[in-house]
């Protein structure tokens, strides 16, 4: 267990770390073939690996196509591995409290996330979802993540839970995990939310109405918490 999680951490800070070099090498690039400032480039978002990546590929001196394609088939790999990653959690959760059966609840929650979806393929697609990233990004992994450190650290016992992961697992974590999970990693993610919000809602870093705003982000993730305290309460009350 410990060991699967520190090369999954690992993995993904080293691939994100190596992307970063890639993106924004390019876009300094970009800058300085314009003679413009990197913030003037207006790339953000979803806009940088399909102004980036290509740019780069394209700049290859042999084989661009093929590494074109190449790049756009390792996207497609890595959108369906993320579909993967965020439908299997919720299958599988719902399968287990409700007893639905696995096929059903895939259908269902794919098909609600199709139906979902349908709002980026607008005209205006593009800035609901710049707008739903940012909240989600900002707001709902820190959110998700500081909740996960109170009910872990507070609400469980959280030794039990260190032990049976050093039983199953040959990198063993002691008491400073403990520390971690209870002290030091709540403090940086509510710090990093009160930042958040005081940017969000002061400085107003998206150029958008503050309607839309409330619309494409804050309702959204009020709907997605309120929902999930419903719905665990009222496992806990069948339970009961």
């Amino acid at each position: 267990m410990t060991n699967n999680a520190f090369i999954t951490s690992l993995a993904d800070a080293g691939t994100s770390f190596l992307a970063g070099f890639t993106v924004f090498s390019v876009v300094g690039y970009l800058a300085a073939s314009q003679g413009v400032g990197i913030e003037e480039l207006g790339i953000a978002g979803p806009y940088l690996i399909f102004i980036t990546y290509p740019t780069a590929i394209s700049l290859l001196p042999f084989a661009a196509s093929v590494f074109g394609m190449v790049f756009y088939i390792a996207l497609l790999t890595f959108g369906i591995d993320s579909a993967f990653s965020m439908i299997e959690p919720i299958t599988s959760s719902i399968s287990f409290k409700w007893h639905f059966s696995k096929a059903k609840a895939t259908a269902a929650i794919c098909i609600l996330g199709f139906l979902i979806s349908l709002l980026f393929s607008t005209g205006s697609g593009i800035h609901w979802l710049e707008i739903l990233d940012y909240f989600i990004a900002n707001f709902g992994l820190v959110t998700i993540g500081l909740m996960e450190c109170i009910i872990i650290g507070w609400m469980y016992p959280i030794h039990k839970l260190r032990g049976h992961a050093n039983k199953t697992s040959d990198i063993t974590i002691g008491r400073w995990w403990d520390i971690l999970i209870r002290y030091i990693i709540p403090s940086i993610l509510i710090t990093i939310l009160v930042t958040s919000i005081l940017n969000t809602f002061i400085h107003l870093p998206l150029p958008y109405p503050s309607v839309s705003l409330i619309i494409g982000g804050v309702i959204p993730l009020t709907i997605l918490f309120i929902s999930s305290f419903i719905f665990m309460k009222r496992k806990t009350m069948e339970v009961r």
